[in-house]
């Protein structure tokens, strides 16, 4: 298999699994709030990568934690919080929706930080991509039960994302994907613990079954859209371009939609149409030849 071919699978693949965790977010905060289920995330995907790929770790070199932290904190810790916090006002919907600013926070963070290289088909790509995520916008609307504001924690997750995938790509493909998940959850599980003990869970009535579920939601969410995605997601970035490896985040609201589909909900044409501009745009920002 090629590695073009590789790159669109996994790009499949992770748009699944990542489209899904919006849903697993909202289930998750029916019974517990946001800094358990952050904290919970983080801790029950430390404890599954223990398991699988500890002993991966002998692989990092030393010159290599410093960014393994930095990315563990900007990409990982902070979002899984702040994602948490925006989902508590706004949509699931909505909240993937603007994470389709994360390939254009990449590319500006790219310009600035990493002397990011990109094409004038890649830039046509970023637009056409992000038109057709507002387009998907538009049709659903934005409920006026729900706080607009708390996008604002949704963006901030945006830039995290830019930046890691930059950091990834720049600093880390040396390293083997497993181990690098690995690295990034073990740096943020003393935090993520502390944070738990602060948060009152350990008061919280286990027995009630809105938490027991809660809590089984938050488990899914840890392995597959942290564990086993964060894997993919690193294998992926040594593959691809930065700004390709974050088109990931174009599909998450196309696969968010038939999630509501599956749920009972129509596509409208506009939907259908809204579907094809996304997938013409990632098609676009992979193009390979330099031209700026």
């Amino acid at each position: 298999m090629t590695n073009n071919n590789k790159k669109w699978i996994l790009l499949l693949i992770l748009s699944v699994i990542w489209g899904s965790s919006f849903i697993l977010i909202k289930k998750s905060l029916v019974g517990l709030t946001p800094l358990q289920v952050g904290s919970l995330r983080i801790i029950f995907t430390a404890i599954v990568i223990s398991i699988y790929s500890y002993s991966s770790l002998k692989e990092i070199p030393k010159k290599s934690w410093k960014w393994i932290i930095l990315t563990a904190y900007i990409g990982t810790f902070f979002p899984v919080y702040l994602v948490s916090f925006g989902q508590t006002e706004i949509e699931s919907g909505l909240a993937s929706i603007i994470t389709t600013l994360t390939p254009i926070n990449t590319l500006i963070i790219g310009i600035i930080f990493f002397s990011l290289t990109f094409t004038i088909k890649q830039v046509v790509g970023l637009v056409v991509a992000f038109f057709g995520g507002i387009l998907l916008l538009y049709n659903g609307g934005i409920s006026p039960n729900y706080n607009v504001y708390f996008s604002i924690f949704i963006f901030f997750t945006t830039v995290g994302y830019g930046a890691s995938v930059n950091l990834i790509k720049t600093y880390l493909t040396e390293i083997s994907p497993s181990a690098v998940t690995a690295g990034i959850f073990l740096s943020i599980l003393p935090p993520a613990i502390l944070v738990l003990f602060y948060s009152d869970f350990f008061a919280l009535k286990l027995g009630q079954s809105n938490i027991y579920e809660s809590i089984v939601f938050v488990f899914l969410l840890a392995l597959f859209s942290s564990a086993i995605a964060q894997t993919l997601f690193n294998r992926f970035v040594k593959l691809a371009s930065p700004l390709f490896a974050s088109a990931v985040t174009y599909l998450m609201p196309i696969v968010a939609i038939f999630w509501g589909v599956i749920d009972g909900e129509v596509l409208s044409l506009k939907q259908y149409v809204a579907t094809i501009i996304i997938l013409s745009g990632v098609y676009l920002v992979n193009n390979k030849q330099k031209t700026i």
